[in-house]
């Protein structure tokens, strides 16, 4: 990340936020919104992690084997069902006893999602995408969130300033007024506090 990039990225901040926003307000049908699916899929996770016990104790075997196949034909192993389903659809299989299992693996997912009143592939394609959206901005509103925070245990007057700066929008002489600081020492820190943002990337 350079620095245009790392400001880019501050810059954003607000955007992707009201996007956010408005995005969780959607309803997508059976009385649910995106943000109520999103959080449906973290509860599933946290279901799993709850039961702290390794999946041999609670599958059957053919249920091991869906899971081993998930594993081994996902790049990444998605928690939620909308996730799992949109990640698996394109899956190829490397033989005929996988793509059964495959094919098996994809009815399971879309009897859960159909379940939750999505029964047209366009309903769920419609439903991913926006759940996929919403998902990746809080992705990256965590990870600026972080950062700073980050940033903020060493040199809180660096985060300080990135907020006032280029997440508030402040101009120059605001931000340093609100620092209390001189124009001067703003344009000093600047490109100090860019540079450990940066560095923290």
């Amino acid at each position: 990340m350079n620095e245009q990039q790392a400001i880019n990225q501050l810059n954003e901040y607000r955007q992707k936020l009201a996007r956010l926003q408005v995005l969780s307000t959607y309803d997508v049908g059976a009385g649910l919104t995106v943000s109520r699916l999103n959080e449906d899929d973290h509860l599933q996770e946290l279901h799993r992690k709850l039961r702290g016990l390794p999946s041999y104790m609670y599958l059957s075997e053919r249920e091991q084997r869906l899971e081993n196949l998930a594993h081994a034909y996902l790049a990444k192993y998605p928690a939620g069902i909308r996730s799992q389903l949109f990640e698996i659809s394109d899956c190829q299989s490397a033989d005929d006893e996988d793509e059964l299992l495959l094919n098996e693996l994809r009815e399971k997912i879309k009897r859960v999602f159909a379940a939750r009143g999505y029964d047209s592939r366009n309903d769920i394609d419609a439903v991913l995408n926006r759940v996929a959206e919403f998902q990746d901005l809080q992705s990256d509103l965590n990870k600026i969130d972080t950062k700073l925070g980050a940033l903020e245990q060493y040199k809180p007057e660096y985060a300080k300033l990135l907020r006032l700066r280029y997440i508030d929008g402040l101009n120059a002489g605001e931000t340093a007024n609100a620092l209390g600081i001189v124009r001067r020492t703003f344009e000093r820190w600047k490109p100090k506090a860019i540079k450990e943002y940066i560095n923290l990337s």
